[in-house]
């Protein structure tokens, strides 16, 4: 068994003038790629496999990052199936200056292990053992219901 908080992974990227948009603001794409590559570590550090995304759930983005800003991605397996990793990911704008922070953007990725084959694999088992495990999947699977009743 793999323990969610083992799992968790917090990643910062300076936003650069060829990561922007026309409003000098963090280009949407670039988000959501820093958020699968993050994704990704996560799901192969708990199934000590290589993960392949295989959905997203709806990206919500509450706010844009300015450039200058760092783009802090936040993942954390919080729910795993037979061969299936599901991950939360949380993006926040961070000024590099003073570490101010805010909720840019929001997503919930499912990533499939696969073998040296490229077929799907078993995983292990998710623990939740600690105080802050217990947290960030009540979390994770609270908001999640939340984000889909809403777009039922």
């Amino acid at each position: 068994m793999v323990d969610l908080e083992e799992t968790y992974i917090e990643n910062r990227v300076l936003v650069q003038p060829d990561d922007t948009n026309n409003y000098d603001m963090a280009h949407g794409g670039n988000v959501m790629k820093w958020m699968d590559e993050v994704g990704a570590m996560s799901a192969m550090r708990f199934s000590g496999e290589t993960c392949v995304t295989a959905r997203m759930e709806g990206v919500d983005f509450h706010r844009p990052i300015p450039r200058g800003d760092t783009a802090l991605i936040e993942a954390y397996v919080y729910d795993a199936g037979t061969t299936s990793v599901k991950v939360r990911l949380r993006v926040f704008r961070e000024d590099p200056l003073t570490g101010e922070r805010e909720l840019t953007t929001e997503s919930y990725f499912v990533y499939v292990a696969i073998d040296e084959a490229g077929d799907p694999t078993e995983v292990p088992d998710l623990s939740v053992s600690s105080e802050r495990s217990r947290k960030l999947r009540e979390e994770a699977v609270t908001d999640e219901r939340e984000d889909a009743a809403q777009t039922a």
